[in-house]
């Protein structure tokens, strides 16, 4: 397992999709998770100490555990299956640990409330796990199975159409629709 934090959370795919960047601090990857409006909402609300005048959903769940005298000891994020992360809640009630299955924004979000560590299986970050540079591009990394390839540095507009590639083949065309409309966008601006 690795231990992560909230490297950095924006906008993609013109302002429609919300990410959450996970790194860790021995490690050059970064995991990219897309995540809801909501869930974002809530992570930057707790990441920026933003007094909110009532309870949000994952400020109430925390109220609740609290109160029925249950601590959350880390959150895991263990799978990435057909394109979805899978995360789960380790929690502490008296003596037992309990595992409870969750969405990574959910857990993320939980996990900030309670100051609770972050971890990210081995197998997810090097399937999922990418090297951002300063410049703001992205490095894929090469699969465990290939010769470690030399790394090189791809600009924002290749990686996007590496991307539209990937999602072409994958029969994934809503997505690639998206990715190519941003292609243009980035096009137009340079």
């Amino acid at each position: 397992m690795i231990l992560v934090e909230v490297a950095n959370t924006f906008l993609v795919n013109m302002g429609k999709d919300f990410v959450i960047l996970l790194r860790g601090e021995d490690d050059k990857r970064s995991l990219p998770i897309s995540i809801g409006q909501l869930e974002a909402q809530s992570i930057a609300i707790e990441l920026n100490q933003i007094p909110f005048p009532r309870p949000l959903t994952h400020d109430l769940f925390k109220t609740v555990l609290l109160e029925l005298d249950c601590k959350l000891i880390r959150i895991e994020i263990t799978d990435l299956i057909d394109e979805t992360f899978y995360a789960k809640l380790i929690i502490r009630k008296n003596d037992r640990e309990l595992e409870i299955d969750s969405r990574p924004s959910d857990a993320i979000a939980l996990a900030l409330r309670f100051s609770s560590p972050i971890y990210v299986e081995e197998k997810v970050m090097d399937e999922a796990g990418v090297i951002i540079t300063e410049e703001s591009t992205i490095e894929e990394k090469p699969a465990a199975e290939e010769e470690p390839a030399e790394e090189t540095e791809l600009t924002p507009l290749e990686a996007l159409q590496k991307q539209l590639k990937t999602a072409i083949q994958e029969e994934r065309y809503e997505d690639a629709a998206r990715i190519r409309d941003e292609i243009d966008k980035t096009a137009r601006s340079n």
